[in-house]
């Protein structure tokens, strides 16, 4: 099928540059350009109807297949392609499992663990133990930070005291002040013997400087792309980015959540204005579970190994009576869809309240239709969105979902103050989950993500504080006003929602 594929572009290719260079023919190449893409459109949605995909993802592809036979044979290629993920992420899904169970494999599963949690909520901590691979932690301390200016400060406090190792990885990263800044300190670090590991994201990241990379590595900085991208449409690896944002330090203090590394998360975008993000800070025997994801991310990319004590021991442990702390990572190598399946968990489980801020939510059928039963049981649901878009596609598709979950009952606000970029699901005010995956299919299909997910801390009672403000600064959707919103309008979101299996 590989080779097949490949066949078929070359002669697409070989036929189109025939078509401009030889005029002559132009009558021939027409018929074997047309025969090609037919041929090739028809073979493509076999392959498709073979893969038994979702029904809505199967006729998605097949719409844009029919109607824009050339583009969407190119779109195809470069992001239809589920076989890919498999055959791209089995050595490494693999591995980590192996990593995994060795080293977190030693911190058992405890009747302890379960008495944290409520009779309803046990079923949720199995399946968190089952996929994630680590067990809840007892002995971690978290503080949520809120917005740009507390969680850099918070950052680059910690990155001066780094001793002993540094490691980062982040989807975006800026060359601008708040790039500038973690560079120097970065470069100082390196300077003093600290081993200074960065991987980054080579599409979030696409538009970084050579010059930024470069001098960081002239510094003794270990810079390494993620999955870089040199032909898109022959690369299988342009639709699976590295959308996690980690940073270890010393093996003892972690950070995860939504901020990227951009003057953008401290409102200095004119556009966006005030930025609302929330990320999390992180101490003590959850961080070897952080540690273990970035260390196995970075052997993909690099092939080093650096699975040793110095890496993977915590120096400081302590009892915690501040409830359990748990780091699951979620990606196109896993075997189930980690997030996901604990993201709809955790709306299951829920006898009061759904409380969900996201940038971007697209939920497929699973999330659509446990929020909207959890409504109509009468638990309070809250959704929380942009009410300014910064990618207009995945805003309007959003917005088409509105309608279905206001009949049942869910009440949706759009943030009002600036642009919401935060991911996080509070429910019944005592289970939590923060970190970089959005409701959406692409963080549940496509994506490598990491979160955190929180049971009965204080950081929970945190991101409730903060959740209650954010709705204080945001609009209710009214169900009978927004009904009234254009013909047009509702023509955009519907096209739009047509592509969110593709998303």
């Amino acid at each position: 099928m590989r080779n097949t594929l490949q066949v078929l572009i070359f002669l697409l290719l070989l036929g189109i540059f025939l078509f401009f260079t030889k005029n002559y023919w132009e009558g021939w190449l027409l018929g074997f350009l047309s025969l090609l893409i037919t041929c090739s459109v028809i073979f493509i949605a076999f392959v498709i109807s073979l893969e038994n995909r979702r029904p809505a993802q199967t006729l998605t592809w097949l719409v844009v297949l029919g109607s824009f036979p050339l583009v969407g044979f190119f779109f195809y290629i470069m992001f239809g392609r589920n076989y890919r993920k498999q055959r791209l992420f089995k050595k490494k899904a693999m591995l980590d499992e192996q990593m995994f169970l060795k080293f977190e494999g030693q911190r058992e599963f405890s009747i302890r663990q379960m008495s944290e949690l409520k009779e309803h909520q046990q079923p949720l901590l199995r399946l968190a133990h089952r996929l994630g691979k680590s067990p809840v932690s007892l002995a971690t301390e978290t503080k949520v930070l809120t917005n740009g200016e507390e969680t850099f400060s918070a950052i680059f406090a910690e990155l001066e005291k780094a001793t002993h190792h540094i490691h980062l990885e982040y989807y975006i990263v800026r060359h601008d002040d708040v790039g500038q800044r973690l560079k120097d300190i970065l470069i100082a670090k390196a300077k003093k013997g600290v081993h200074v590991r960065f991987l980054y994201d080579a599409v979030g990241s696409w538009k970084l400087s050579k010059a930024y990379v470069q001098e960081l590595r002239d510094a003794g900085v270990e810079m390494v792309p993620f999955s870089p991208v040199h032909l898109p449409f022959l690369n299988n690896k342009i639709n699976f980015r590295n959308h996690r944002k980690i940073i270890v330090i010393d093996g003892t203090i972690g950070f995860v959540g939504g901020l990227n590394i951009g003057d953008e998360y401290l409102g200095k975008n004119e556009y966006f204005g005030f930025w609302r993000d929330t990320h999390l800070w992180i101490r003590g025997e959850a961080v070897r579970t952080l540690q273990l994801i970035f260390l196995q991310d970075w052997y993909y990319m690099t092939g080093e190994t650096v699975l040793t004590l110095n890496y993977l021991s915590p120096t400081l442990m302590f009892n915690s009576e501040r409830g359990g702390v748990q780091l699951i990572a979620g990606g196109p190598d896993q075997e189930w869809e980690v997030i996901k399946h604990l993201f709809f968990a955790m709306i299951t489980s829920a006898k009061q309240s759904i409380w969900i801020a996201s940038p971007y939510f697209i939920p497929d059928e699973d999330i659509l239709t446990a929020l909207k039963v959890a409504a109509l049981s009468g638990i309070d649901v809250r959704i929380l969105a942009p009410k300014r878009p910064d990618k207009k596609i995945v805003f309007y598709a959003s917005r088409s979902y509105f309608p279905e979950l206001l009949e049942a009952g869910v009440n949706i606000y759009e943030y009002d103050k600036g642009f919401l970029h935060s991911k996080i699901i509070i429910v019944d005010g005592e289970l939590a989950s923060i970190g970089t995956a959005n409701m959406d299919m692409r963080s549940f299909h496509l994506n490598f993500e990491v979160n955190a997910f929180l049971y009965h801390t204080e950081s929970t009672k945190k991101l409730v504080a903060d959740f209650l403000q954010d709705i204080e600064d945001s609009q209710q959707i009214d169900y009978d006003t927004f009904k009234k919103r254009s013909f047009p309008i509702r023509v955009v979101e519907s096209v739009c929602r047509l592509l969110s299996p593709l998303l």
